[in-house]
């Protein structure tokens, strides 16, 4: 969790293999792949859910692939220059993202968003934060409503501070108060990131479904947003492995325990929302309709 959002674990995953390459003291192709593969493995099991990760080790693998050089060096200089190439890149989308996605928002507009999806959790700029960012960028007079995200708390130690930073109005409210602040229509729109995209559901910090469903029940407009490198369109929900965290998390606030010794926690760190509760989806191509989304394969 030192280093966490999608898009920034994704660019972080190709970092280190630009790192096994860098230190590499390999006198062969052979043996310098073999190092290769022992950090892809060891990256690829670290986190099971976000879909960059797998996408940024195999961008790069790819891109080994396709040379024909025998050189170590020039091998080194292959998989330090495509990493700075994926860190690059989540920048430039973020903020072509954000461009997109500040069409949604209207002057006046609150905008309730879940988790941290700013320029903390990515290389630069941010996703939903970076849409919420481009708004205000743009002039146009809007607040946030931040869910703290228990049980890291993502919301009110992370998006809080980049909205502070930024000067951006914000209240912070905990995460069963959704309801009721919708219901008090204190809420235009919901814009959430996303760990990863698939063909029928998004997946998202744990808490994003049920605020789905609330903004369906008071009929406001949800939107994920995450750049194509989270999409996953080749496979569905029932493919995606949710990542289950230490239950010490959830019986702590901090490090003070908050529940009698010895029970028993569940601490999954996403969850998945079907699409039809997904008004659009916003990344770098522009603002697609869940029936649209078959157009980015």
């Amino acid at each position: 969790m030192r280093i966490r959002g999608a898009p920034l674990i994704g660019a972080a995953a190709a970092y280190g293999l630009a790192l096994t390459a860098f230190r590499s003291k390999a006198s062969t192709k052979e043996e310098f792949l073999e190092q290769m593969r022992d950090s892809i493995k060891l990256l690829k099991g670290t986190r099971p859910t976000g879909v960059n990760l797998f996408w940024a080790v195999d961008q790069v693998v790819k891109k080994i692939n396709e040379t024909s050089s025998k050189s170590v060096a020039s091998l080194k200089t292959l998989v330090v220059s495509e990493a700075q190439k994926i860190a690059d890149e989540d920048v430039e989308a973020n903020r072509k993202m954000g461009e997109h996605g500040s069409k949604l928002i209207a002057d006046g507009d609150s905008v309730l968003t879940h988790c941290n999806a700013g320029a903390l959790a990515t290389v630069g700029y941010g996703t939903a934060l970076g849409v919420v960012r481009a708004a205000w960028e743009q002039g146009k007079k809007i607040s946030v409503i931040a869910t703290e995200t228990r049980p890291k708390l993502q919301g009110a130690r992370l998006t809080a501070y980049e909205l502070k930073t930024m000067g951006i109005p914000f209240t912070l409210i905990t995460d069963n108060m959704v309801g009721y602040v919708m219901s008090k229509h204190m809420v235009s729109k919901v814009i959430v990131g996303a760990d990863r995209i698939v063909r029928d559901a998004v997946v998202n910090k744990i808490g994003t479904y049920s605020i789905a469903v609330l903004a369906h029940e008071h009929d406001l407009p949800f939107y994920p947003a995450a750049p194509l490198t989270s999409f996953d369109l080749n496979h569905t929900a029932n493919d995606v492995i949710i990542e289950e965290r230490n239950p010490e998390e959830v019986i702590r606030i901090g490090s003070r325990i908050v529940a009698p010794h010895g029970t028993k926690a569940l601490n999954p760190a996403f969850d998945i929302t079907p699409m039809k509760y997904v008004t659009a989806i916003i990344c770098e191509k522009g603002v697609f309709a869940p029936k649209q989304l078959q157009t980015l394969l």
